[in-house]
């Protein structure tokens, strides 16, 4: 899950609330640790599926509706068919975890979920009515005038499944995850909920109270290799050294897009690639990524030189999340190839950080195409929200 950094100024104070809960914010999820093997049941496990989204714990005390994010800070602004949904179909004071995720057709869309962080409110209202977002509840802090943050989680699950309809309803905005405690079942979940979106299964002890910040429960994400091409990197925030290795896959038509980057180098490890890739710098305008100096001034809301090259993915100008994070790169010619390994795409781009396996001098550049990647068999999120 990755969360932007939303500031008190854009999402309106706290203190302008006034909540009688007996669980208040802010208060930081509880995590997960990875591991790489689904834990075996012992007889107190909970498997649930993980959700790609925003992690969100919702505070209600009747109209007042605050929408807390992993970092403390608030989404209600950026979410108000949300603030909505809780109004109508959350008890009228409780405190509950979960996920903001938006659907495309029977997927989840998380690029789309990224553009509804927007600092103008008129976008932030286009956006709820044109791609409404959903709440996916797992977890119970609070109901009425009860904490229930010391309970074990198999009384929190029990206590969450009495606050929805027995039988889901499909046009609900807050819906329950499902839950399981057969190993078999959680292992057939990991393979086949991919394809709505999900990226892996969350692992919960069922005696565990809830412990805010702390890694209590396990999360298995899938991990797959591809073969890349290396295309430049851009220098860490420390110094002139390797901080991220830009990665690039063909598409059958010969053009190289940008598909994310791998940064997981010791820092000795990183000034050594500085001195190994200086033979292949090159200057921008004899990268295939030539035109990105034109994209950063149109980004930037200035005239480019020169059109931008029309559906070619090229590293972002700028970033969403904050806009005066430098994202110029030092461009390489394409011809190192190195295996990285990856959880997941996002529509043609890795979805997180992908990580270093080993150099690939066997494979031409040419060789690394998006026809090598594994598709993830198609699922219908609405039956999985069925269960």
């Amino acid at each position: 899950m990755t969360e932007p950094k939303a500031t008190e100024a854009a999402a309106g104070p706290l203190e302008e609330l006034h909540l009688d809960l007996p669980v208040l914010p802010p208060v930081a999820p509880m995590l997960a640790k990875p591991v790489k093997a689904m834990p075996r049941q012992d007889g107190t496990l909970y498997y649930e599926p993980k959700w790609d989204g925003f992690r969100c714990i919702v505070f209600r005390d009747g109209e007042e509706v605050f929408l807390g994010s992993r970092n403390e800070r608030p989404f209600t602004r950026y979410f108000p068919e949300l603030v909505e949904a809780v109004r109508a179909e959350l008890p009228d004071k409780c405190v509950v975890d979960g996920e903001i995720v938006l659907r495309q057709g029977q997927e989840l869309d998380f690029e789309m979920l990224q553009q509804r962080i927007h600092p103008a409110a008129s976008r932030v209202r286009m956006l709820a009515e044109t791609h409404p977002a959903s709440f996916i509840a797992f977890d119970l802090l609070a109901l009425g005038r009860e904490s229930l943050m010391e309970a074990p989680f198999s009384e929190r699950r029990a206590r969450l499944e009495g606050i929805f309809p027995e039988s889901p309803d499909p046009s609900r905005s807050v819906r329950l995850t499902p839950v399981t405690t057969d190993e078999e079942q959680a292992a057939k979940w990991f393979e086949t909920f991919e394809g709505a979106g999900l990226d892996g299964i969350i692992v919960k002890p069922g005696g565990q109270p809830y412990v805010p910040d702390k890694r209590t429960m396990f999360k298995v994400k899938h991990e797959r290799t591809a073969d890349v091409v290396v295309c430049g990197y851009r220098e860490h925030k420390s110094g002139p050294i390797v901080g991220s290795l830009l990665l690039g896959l063909y598409t059958p038509d010969g053009r190289l897009h940008f598909v994310g980057v791998a940064a997981s180098f010791p820092m000795a490890r990183r000034a050594e690639l500085v001195e190994e890739l200086q033979p292949y710098r090159v200057g921008l305008g004899e990268h295939p990524w030539g035109a990105w100096a034109d994209q950063a001034l149109l980004q930037a809301g200035q005239p480019a030189a020169t059109p931008s090259r029309g559906g070619q993915r090229m590293p972002g100008a700028v970033s969403r999340w904050n806009a005066k994070k430098d994202l110029s790169f030092i461009p390489l010619r394409p011809e190192l190839v190195m295996e990285v390994a990856y959880d997941q795409m996002e529509g043609d781009r890795f979805r997180h950080t992908a990580h270093f396996r080993r150099w690939r001098p066997d494979r031409t550049p040419e060789s690394c195409t998006y026809d090598q990647l594994e598709r993830p068999v198609r699922y219908n999120l609405d039956d999985i929200l069925a269960r």
